[in-house]
C-alpha cells in the first residue's frame, strides 16, 4: 500500500531532460531518493542566478553578491526538498493498530512553501483530521507529510489535495479533512500589494465529505 503512495503523489526527481516529469503529476516513481542536487545541477542554477543578477542591473562579482549564486543553489536543496523525499521512508512503518474510531485532529502545523507562479514564498498553518478505520499514524508523521508537499513549487489548492490524498492512501480511514490557511508574498509584496489577506483551502474525503455535522465539528475545533 505504501509503495503506491510514491506514484500517487509524484515522488520522483525533476528530470525534464529524461522524462518531462514535474514532481506533481502521476507517473512512475523514482526508485532511489537523491538527497542533494548534483554538482552539474548546482552549477546550472548558479549560472542562471548570475544571469539574473546581471540583467537586473547588478554586478554579480561585487563583494555582497559574489557568493549569492552558490548560496541560492544550496538553498534550493532545502526549500525544495519535498521533490526528493521518499514517502515510504518518511512514514517508516509508523502505523499502529488501535481500537479507536473518533476523529484525530492535528492543527496549527506551520509550513513554508514556494509559489510556482512567481517563485515567492507562501506560508501559514495546516489543520488535519482523520477518522481511523483500524490504524493510526505516528503523530510526527502528519507534520512531515505537510512538509513534504510544502517544500516544492506549489499552489495551495494542489497542496491541500495532495496532503489529504496521501493520508487517505496510507491509512484508508473513514474520512480525512484538510484545511490550509496561507499568506502569499506574491500578492503582498507585488501585484495587488495587500498585506493581510489569507487564503483558505479545504479538501474532504469519506465521512468528512458526506457528513455536514462532522465537518462542522472539525471547523469548530479550529476556532478554539
Amino acid at each position: 500500500m505504501l509503495e503506491a503512495v510514491k506514484e500517487l503523489n509524484g515522488y520522483h526527481k525533476i528530470e525534464t531532460s529524461r522524462n518531462g516529469k514535474n514532481g506533481h503529476s502521476n507517473g512512475k516513481a523514482a526508485a532511489v531518493s537523491q538527497p542533494e542536487t548534483s554538482a552539474k545541477e548546482k552549477q546550472a542554477i548558479e549560472t542562471a542566478v548570475r544571469a539574473i543578477l546581471a540583467n537586473v542591473g547588478e554586478d554579480p562579482d561585487r563583494e555582497g553578491l559574489v557568493g549569492t549564486p552558490n548560496r541560492i543553489a544550496r538553498m534550493y536543496d532545502e526549500v525544495l526538498a519535498g521533490y526528493k523525499t521518499d514517502p515510504v521512508k518518511l512514514v517508516n512503518g509508523a502505523l499502529f493498530d488501535v481500537d479507536y474510531d473518533e476523529p484525530v485532529i492535528v492543527k496549527e502545523i506551520e509550513y513554508f512553501s514556494m509559489c510556482e507562479h512567481h517563485m515567492l514564498p507562501f506560508f501559514g498553518r495546516a489543520h488535519i483530521a482523520y477518522i481511523p478505520s483500524d490504524k493510526v499514524i505516528g503523530l510526527s508523521k502528519i507534520p512531515r507529510i505537510v512538509e513534504m508537499f510544502a517544500r516544492r513549487l506549489q499552489v495551495q489548492e494542489r497542496m491541500t489535495r495532495q496532503i489529504a490524498e496521501m493520508i487517505d492512501e496510507i491509512l484508508q480511514p473513514q474520512g480525512v479533512a484538510v484545511v490550509i490557511e496561507g499568506s502569499h508574498m506574491c500578492s503582498m509584496m507585488r501585484g495587488v500589494k495587500k498585506e493581510h489577506p489569507r487564503m483558505m483551502t479545504s479538501y474532504m474525503l469519506g465521512k468528512y465529505k458526506e457528513d455536514r455535522e462532522l465537518r462542522r465539528e472539525f471547523m469548530d475545533q479550529l476556532r478554539k
